[in-house]
């Protein structure tokens, strides 16, 4: 079985004992449910002291967005070496508000993604339709676009250490959600993808479960993910986690995320 991976996105919020407390009740959590890996990325302001605070602890760090250079003239961003000298592990990339408020495009997306590796780091690829196209029924062929012209040139070693997120972009914030069998039909759809992408090869030894490429990555949900609702869709069989928005920012909610997480897995 994948391992689930749960995973909390503050966005622009918190400030530095804010962030501190919020993480710190995330690691006592992570290690008390060892059967999910727990996660948080937090304002790139607050990653030092974040990750100074959990140090030595099962909880893992992400930044929210990386430039695919490794240093130059562009103020304003962060390199991926950067993230990686603090002790970070993933970067989130390709956010719909990433895509849809700093019109980051696939092209943009996907020089980020190449270059995450290059920097050893893990990316949590996002993607998902607005409800204008979920609306036009168009849901997987815009999932299909985000996917494919990212991935399709990523190495399989590459490719299996990603996390892909589905984010309903009409259910980001919005308190709306996918229906768990409406959410599972888009994540097997994803992983359907990843076998047309790499139909036959074997998973490098560092993959995540002994199979295909396409059954080692692990899709996660996001979109108005909540204490009450996580079970439910954590039942479904291709969804393996939750990128966490909003209920992230209080640490009783996120931490019943990750058990009710762990209690739908059997774990």
């Amino acid at each position: 079985m994948r391992k689930p991976f749960v995973c909390g996105n503050w966005k622009m919020n918190t400030d530095r004992k804010g962030a501190v407390a919020l993480a710190q009740g995330a690691a006592k959590t992570a290690g008390e449910v060892r059967g999910v890996e727990v996660g948080v990325c937090p304002p790139a302001c607050y990653l030092e002291a974040v990750l100074g605070a959990v140090k030595g602890s099962a909880l893992v760090v992400g930044g929210q967005n990386m430039h695919f250079e490794a240093s130059g003239a562009f103020t304003g961003e962060v390199a991926g070496p950067m993230l990686k000298e603090l002790g970070c592990q993933y970067v989130i990339l390709g956010h719909s508000e990433r895509r849809r408020e700093f019109c980051e495009s696939d092209e943009l997306i996907a020089k980020k993604l190449r270059a995450v590796f290059t920097f050893s780091l893990r990316p949590i690829l996002c993607v998902g339709e607005t409800l204008k196209e979920r609306e036009a029924n168009q849901t997987m062929a815009v999932v299909k676009r985000q996917v494919i012209s990212v991935l399709k040139d990523l190495p399989v070693d590459h490719a299996c250490q990603a996390v892909i997120a589905y984010e309903p972009v009409w259910a980001i914030g919005t308190g709306r959600r996918a229906l768990p069998h409406d959410a599972q039909e888009v994540h097997a759809f994803i992983r359907g993808l990843l076998r047309e992408i790499y139909p036959i090869l074997p998973p490098p030894k560092d993959c995540l479960a002994t199979s295909t490429p396409a059954e080692s990555v692990r899709i996660i949900y996001g979109g108005s993910v909540t204490p009450d609702t996580v079970y439910e869709q954590m039942l479904q069989p291709d969804i393996d986690g939750s990128l966490v928005g909003g209920a992230s920012l209080k640490a009783d909610g996120f931490s019943k995320i990750i058990t009710e997480s762990a209690r739908a897995k059997g774990l």
